[in-house]
Order: structure tokens, then C-alpha cells, then sequence
């Protein structure tokens, strides 16, 4: 089995920063794409960042130039630096990652648990 961690979630105020932690454990051979979404109350889950195994990254446009999403592959682990914190990026952040398992030809999507991050004064 395998399973996502995430770390790092709280209140912080508006202008401030947060770094959040995904760490994968289990039965892994490779992972490819990793990534965070959000899901913030009354609204549908959404994307707000994605590294591949080679270092791509993808952003959403309402966090670019303020989060910066980067990944350790030897630790199998994907952090998401948040700046410039506003109220609007309140919502349970999830981790995810696309594992190809071993002895196995396809790659499985999982999912962490999600982590709260609240942005208030």
C-alpha cells in the first residue's frame, strides 16, 4: 500500500507565508507527476500546483508568482512554498501522486488526506 502525508497546514495572516510537506511511503517503484490541490468550502476541488519527474511545473493562475511548488525525489516528497497568503487560498490543501507500484505496468493515483490552511487576521 501505499500512502501520502501531509504536513505544514495552519492559520497564518493575510500577507504571510506557509510551507507544506507530502511525503509518500509504501510499496513505490517510481512516481511521476506529483502535485496540490485545494478545496475550499462550497467549492469544487481544485489545481493549484504540479511537478513532474523532471522538475515541470504547472501553476494555477491565481498563485502564480506567489506559491512555488518543488519536489525531492530521493525522499519521494513535494513541498508547496506559499507567499503572499490571502484570505481566498483558505481551504483543505490534498497532495497527490501518480505511483507506478512495483512489478506493475500502470501508474495509480493517490491521494493524501488534506491539510487546513486558514488565512485570517
Amino acid at each position: 500500500q501505499v500512502q501520502l502525508v501531509e504536513s505544514g497546514g495552519g492559520l497564518v495572516q493575510p500577507g504571510g507565508s506557509l510551507r507544506l510537506s507530502c511525503a509518500a511511503s509504501g510499496s513505490i517503484f517510481s512516481i511521476n507527476a506529483m502535485g496540490w490541490y485545494r478545496q475550499a468550502p462550497g467549492k469544487q476541488r481544485e489545481l493549484v500546483a504540479a511537478i513532474t519527474s523532471g522538475g515541470s511545473t504547472n501553476y494555477a493562475d491565481s498563485v502564480k508568482g506567489r506559491f512555488t511548488i518543488s519536489r525531492d525525489n530521493a525522499k519521494n516528497t513535494v513541498y508547496l512554498q506559499m507567499n503572499s497568503l490571502k484570505p481566498e487560498d483558505t481551504a483543505v490543501y490534498y497532495c497527490n501522486a501518480d505511483i507506478l507500484p512495483p512489478y506493475s505496468d500502470y501508474f495509480v493515483d493517490y491521494w493524501g488526506k488534506g491539510t487546513l490552511v486558514t488565512v485570517s487576521s
